[in-house]
C-alpha cells in the first residue's frame, strides 16, 4: 500500500469510502458485512477510513466503530468524519450553525465509540454561516483536543483561504475522477502549492468506472444514481462508451480492468494525496492490489483524455449533489 501524509499522520493512499455502507444510497447492506468490509480494509494496509453522519443518518459512523472495538486497536485506523449538513422529509441541507456543529461532534464521537477525531471536516460550505466563524469553532474542537486535524469538503479555493486565516486547513476533500475534473485547473494546484492534502471522493464516479456498470442498466429509486445526470439516456450511453473504449485502453496497454485504470488515474494526478474508494463488502476491495506498483506515463494520460473527449460530447459535473440552502 502507498502512503503520505495528512497533518503529519501517515495514511493509505487509498481511503475507503462509507457513504455505501450508510445503507440508504446504495442498497441495503448487512451489519456484519459492512463490518466485515471495515475490517479487510485494514487488513489490506488501508487505514484511513472517511464517513459521515449523513452515510444512513449516523449508522455508518456506528458500523466503524463497532468495526474499531472488533479489531481492538483504535489507533490502526485514521477515522475522517465530517459535519454540516443536516435532513429532513425534503432533502438534505448545508448546516453549519455553531450549536449545530457542536452537537454534530459530540454525536460523532459517541457514534463512533472514540475520544477523538483524527481529521474533521466540514462536508459542504453553508452560505448562510461565516466561514471564519466555522473555522473558530474548528480551531477550538483542535485546542480541546477532541480532533486532531480539521479539512473541508466541496470548497473554493476562496473559502479554503478564509478557512485557514483562522484555523490550520489540514485537507480538502472534491468530488475527483476520470469524468468530474473541475478541480484541475485552479483547486488542486493551489492546494498542491499550499501544503493542503486532496481526499478525492467519487474517485471512480458512483461505480461508473468499477466495470459493473452496463448498458441497458436500472438503478431502483433508492439508489443515488437514479438521480444522477449521467446515468441517464443519453448520456449514460456516452459514459459508457468511454468506459467501454477504456476499458480495452487498459487490458491492451498494461493488462488491467478499468477500475485499477480510473484509480491509478487519480493517484498519478500531481496533488492528490488519497482516492477514496467506496465498498460495502470484503470482496470490493480486492481489486486496491491491483492498483499499486505502477503508474501512467504521460502518453497514457494523452490517450486517456483522447478517449473520454471523443466518447462524452455531453459532459456533466457532479452539480446533483449539491445540498440545498436553508429556507429554499
Amino acid at each position: 500500500m502507498e502512503t503520505t501524509r495528512v497533518a503529519g499522520a501517515a495514511v493509505s493512499r487509498i481511503g475507503l469510502g462509507t457513504w455505501a455502507i450508510g445503507g440508504l444510497d446504495w442498497g441495503a447492506v448487512p451489519d456484519s458485512a459492512a463490518i466485515a468490509t471495515c475490517l479487510h480494509a485494514i487488513d489490506r494496509g488501508i487505514n484511513l477510513i472517511d464517513t459521515a453522519p449523513i452515510y444512513g443518518h449516523g449508522r455508518a459512523e456506528e458500523l466503524v466503530g463497532k468495526a474499531m472495538r472488533a479489531h481492538g486497536r483504535r489507533e490502526a485506523f485514521y477515522i475522517a468524519t465530517k459535519a454540516g449538513l443536516e435532513w429532513n422529509e425534503r432533502g438534505v441541507y448545508a448546516n453549519s450553525t455553531l450549536p449545530r456543529l457542536r452537537s454534530e461532534l459530540e454525536d460523532s464521537l459517541r457514534r463512533l465509540d472514540t475520544e477523538y477525531i483524527d481529521l474533521y471536516q466540514v462536508h459542504w460550505p453553508d452560505l448562510l454561516v461565516p466561514i471564519d466563524e466555522v473555522a473558530q469553532l474548528f480551531a477550538d474542537f483542535l485546542r480541546e483536543g477532541k480532533v486532531r486535524a480539521v479539512g473541508v469538503s466541496n470548497f473554493s479555493i476562496a473559502q479554503m483561504q478564509t478557512f485557514r486565516s483562522v484555523a490550520p486547513l489540514s485537507s480538502n476533500q472534491p468530488p475527483y475522477n476520470l469524468f468530474e475534473r473541475q478541480i484541475d485547473d485552479e483547486i488542486l494546484p493551489w492546494c498542491r502549492a499550499n501544503g493542503v492534502a486532496v481526499l478525492t471522493y467519487s474517485s471512480l464516479c458512483r461505480s461508473l468506472l468499477g466495470g459493473r456498470v452496463h448498458r441497458g442498466m436500472v438503478f431502483d429509486a433508492s439508489d443515488i444514481r437514479s438521480a444522477d445526470p449521467k446515468f441517464k439516456h443519453p448520456r449514460f450511453s456516452q459514459y459508457m462508451t468511454a468506459v467501454e473504449r477504456l476499458a480495452a485502453f487498459a487490458r491492451e496497454r498494461f493488462g488491467k480492468s478499468v477500475l485499477e485504470l480510473a484509480a491509478r488515474w487519480v493517484l498519478d494526478r500531481p496533488g492528490v494525496s488519497v482516492a477514496l474508494w467506496g465498498a460495502k463488502r470484503p470482496d470490493q476491495l480486492d481489486a486496491v492490489a491491483g492498483v499499486m506498483g505502477w503508474c501512467l506515463d504521460v502518453d497514457a494520460m494523452i490517450e486517456i483524455d483522447r478517449i473520454v473527449a471523443e466518447s462524452v460530447t455531453d459532459p456533466i459535473g457532479p452539480e446533483y449533489l449539491t445540498p440545498r440552502v436553508r429556507g429554499d
